[in-house]
């Protein structure tokens, strides 16, 4: 593990605040993999936050922990006001709390935030605009779709910690099939949820938009001993974005490079000049040859030039689309 935290010590011990807060009972050893520092780091900052009269306790021994003392609430007007801001924008997402079903909470904290005591500016120190007024965060993917998404349902079953049962369609599959998982919980990213879960003792990511519907078994779930979610859907999301065994070589128009940045995404995997000024040479990686059909959407901007049998697929896609125009 690195020495070198993750991100400053104000925001680590703010988060330590909030993550003990949600849990009943963690370890140092949980605490220094969550946020990326050593165990010494950690329990140095327990010790500053109880010097700092944050009623948190660490007990010794096989079974004990760091958590926070039985019934404790931290009030939010010990935050500072940069720490409240930042929590009102980053920490309390308006649109994911809606589709989980946990809408209510989400204002109320909001609220809490809100109707905190506002502490003047320290002596010498210049007033600045509310990050609300400067920075919005919208947590929703570009062009996604007008149909409300509802995740309440899913969520009350899945804390009940039993197995499920679901129907799920696969990427590029017409019909769906039934397949019984140990659920580790949600995932969001850019905008989408997806369901983390093992099946038969094998990680796998389900996107949500695909789920046709599910049943809460009566026996409980299965985990790995030492897994959690947020461990599972990072190894998870990390191989999917570092899976390339199809790599593709290609002239793109540079007036359209900006746009295959955004569209091409992580897979993107070089940009490089070529020969003249009106193009540049992509790599691009794919899970699979199938991935390839992605670059047709560049028509005539793009020139495929390895390999041979990414030039075929895409020749097959753009013949298909002449016989049927």
């Amino acid at each position: 593990m690195s020495a070198e935290p993750v991100m400053g010590r104000p925001q680590r011990l703010l988060s330590l605040i909030v993550t003990l807060q949600g849990h009943r009972q963690t370890t140092a050893a949980e605490l220094a993999e969550r946020f990326g520092v050593s165990k010494r780091t950690i329990l140095r900052d327990i010790v500053a936050l109880a010097e700092a009269d944050v009623p948190v306790v660490a007990d010794r021994g096989r079974y004990g922990g760091i958590s926070l003392m039985p019934g404790a609430e931290i009030d939010v007007n010990r935050l500072t006001n940069s720490e409240a801001e930042v929590l009102a924008l980053l920490g309390v997402d308006g649109e994911s709390a809606r589709q989980l079903g946990l809408e209510d909470s989400a204002h109320s904290a909001r609220d809490k935030l809100s109707s905190r005591r506002i502490r003047p500016p320290r002596r010498g120190e210049e007033p600045s605009l509310p990050l609300s007024e400067v920075i919005v965060v919208d947590g929703s993917d570009w062009f996604a779709p007008d149909e409300p998404i509802d995740f309440s349902d899913f969520l009350v079953d899945l804390r009940r910690g039993s197995r499920l049962r679901i129907d799920y369609r696969s990427s590029g599959q017409t019909v769906s099939r039934f397949l019984v998982v140990d659920p580790y919980g949600l995932y969001s990213r850019s905008g989408r949820w997806y369901l983390i879960a093992d099946v038969d003792e094998e990680p796998r990511m389900f996107a949500m938009t695909r789920l046709r519907g599910w049943e809460a078994l009566e026996e409980p779930r299965r985990l790995r001993p030492g897994t959690a979610l947020s461990t599972v859907a990072a190894d998870l999301a990390e191989r999917l974005e570092r899976r390339r065994d199809v790599v593709v070589t290609a002239h793109l128009d540079a007036r359209t490079e900006d746009l295959a940045r955004r569209i091409l995404g992580s897979r993107l995997l070089d940009v490089s000049p070529a020969e003249g000024p009106d193009s540049v040479i992509i790599t691009v990686g794919y899970e699979e040859l199938g991935g390839v059909r992605q670059l047709v959407q560049f028509t005539d901007h793009i020139e495929i030039i390895a390999p041979i049998e990414a030039r075929a697929l895409v020749r097959e896609r753009a013949q298909n689309l002449l016989d049927r125009h």
